[in-house]
């Protein structure tokens, strides 16, 4: 079944009517042919009158083969063509029509609404002039006249839109194209310049509307597919420009622009896929070269350097690298402060350096730009959670390390601050009890942050350590069984203060 356009389907509501008119300017002519043809020409008619398009079409194929001069067949079959939407293939059978019967003139004034919407302009008029010579019915005539008028008024138009673009007016080229392109619907002269104007005025996504349509209205148009590919591939749209240049290829293997182009997309569509696998498999560091590599190898398209820098400031961030993911992620955020992934990757790598409050406004600043966005909430629930956490205790802060310190490097801190802040290195009293809360302070962090799931409660902003903070009830971590069974130390063996150092 083919699907009918609303065009078509207002095309079919006059068919009745046109074929009754046919029929009898027809018998007049032509009484009675092969009854062959004959069949075919009624059953296409019927078919017509119904809808069924792809059928009607069969039969007047049949009719035209059983007999190529019968002007009829030509007509029928030219009028499916029109309601099916294909105004290329119905010019040629209107044109024999024309050769065969040189005064129908509805098949001349149908010939030249064609060409009109097709933009030749000179051979439009020329048909128009015919139907007027050619004893046509007042509504012919209306209609020719009408036509010829609006075929002069584009022709003025066409100059002036050419004059302005010659002297590089495009805003006023492009006003007058509008006009023309309403009429000459299927020109593609026009809208090829009409795309031009756009680029020249940087409004590419109109410019990409109208070469689309000119890449459909003209069979071979190598030159609309090359220029859609370096359109998308200036917008950093590495995959649609991809795509593009190998529909020009298709129609020319050969042609020099596109080849070249091809290559050079291809190289930098391999190198970016290549480093979103490398992402995916979290290795992030050789993604960061990867990326590097795609700005070597295209330095002067600024779509594709930023997104380079944007997706290596998420690889620093993920990899904990949080210097330089605040430096590259701020690079980003200078050229496009708008930029949501890099506000969210440089707010993670803040957060890595305890600059919580920097990190807050980084996430403010995204969820302003994408309000629904559950990292973002996410996010900045826990930036407020370790800003508030931060202003109590930071076991980070106790030991001394930092929020990516490894499980090797948090014990190498604890033992060392444990020798030194152990309360039998002090006598004066006063000095001996804060040594013991300091002291207590170090344990705790250390079982805290040699823990993975109190250590990850910890970086989400709850302190395992404070029943205050716990989430929803649930148990509290404590020391286990007391101090007199932490790591080796018994605090309180014998006496008050009577430490004894047991390090594992």
């Amino acid at each position: 079944m083919v699907a009918v356009s609303p065009v078509a389907h207002k095309l079919l509501s006059y068919v009745p009517f046109l074929l009754v008119l046919i029929d009898l300017r027809y018998e007049g002519v032509n009484g009675g042919k092969d009854g062959g043809v004959e069949n075919h020409l009624e059953m296409g008619k019927k078919l017509l009158a119904a809808g069924q398009l792809a059928d009607a079409l069969s039969h007047f194929h049949a009719a035209v083969d059983g007999d190529p001069k019968n002007y009829m067949a030509y007509y029928r079959r030219a009028t499916v063509y029109l309601a099916m939407g294909k105004s290329k293939s119905a010019l040629p059978d209107l044109s024999k029509v024309i050769e065969l019967k040189p005064d129908f003139t509805s098949a001349r004034l149908q010939r030249g609404n064609l060409l009109l919407k097709h933009g030749k302009l000179d051979e439009a008029e020329s048909d128009f002039k015919k139907v007027l010579k050619s004893n046509p019915s007042s509504r012919e005539e209306q209609e020719a006249q009408s036509q010829l008028k609006k075929s002069d008024e584009i022709q003025r138009l066409v100059s002036q839109a050419q004059s302005d673009f010659k002297h590089r007016e495009y805003s006023s080229a492009a006003s007058h194209l509008d006009i023309i392109i309403d009429t000459c619907v299927w020109d593609v002269d026009s809208r090829e310049m009409r795309a031009e104007c756009f680029i020249q005025m940087g409004e590419l996504g109109k410019a990409i509307s109208d070469l689309k349509a000119a890449s459909k209205l003209k069979s071979d148009n190598t030159q609309a597919f090359y220029k859609l590919s370096t359109i998308y591939y200036d917008l950093g749209d590495h995959e649609m420009s991809l795509t593009e240049v190998r529909e020009c290829l298709k129609l020319d293997p050969d042609h020099k622009q596109c080849f070249s182009h091809y290559k050079q997309v291809k190289k930098l569509n391999k190198q970016i896929q290549s480093a979103e696998e490398l992402i995916q498999q979290e290795k992030y560091s050789d993604a960061v070269s990867k990326y590097e590599s795609v700005m070597k190898t295209e330095p002067n398209v600024p779509h594709f350097t930023l997104n380079a820098k944007e997706r290596i400031c998420h690889c620093l961030s993920k990899d904990q690298q949080t210097a330089r993911a605040i430096s590259v992620c701020s690079e980003v955020l200078n050229t496009d402060p708008q930029n949501v992934n890099a506000l969210k990757d440089r707010a993670e790598a803040l957060l890595q350096d305890d600059l919580y409050e920097e990190a807050i406004k980084d996430f403010q600043s995204a969820k302003e730009h994408s309000e629904n966005d559950r990292q973002i909430k996410e996010g900045l629930e826990r930036a407020q959670r370790l800003l508030k956490q931060s202003k109590k205790r930071d076991y980070y802060k106790i030991l001394g390390v930092k929020r990516t310190a490894q499980k090797k490097e948090i014990l190498k801190a604890y033992r060392k601050l444990a020798q030194q802040w152990h309360p039998d290195n002090f006598q004066d009293a006063e000095e001996k009890k804060k040594a013991e809360k300091k002291f207590i302070d170090i344990a705790q962090a250390k079982e805290v942050l040699t823990d993975p799931e109190m250590r990850s409660k910890f970086d989400q902003g709850e302190d395992p350590m404070d029943p205050e903070s716990q989430q929803g009830g649930g148990h509290h971590h404590h020391f286990h069984g007391g101090w007199e069974n932490f790591q080796g130390f018994n605090p309180f063996g014998s006496g008050p203060f009577n430490f004894k150092f047991g390090f594992n």
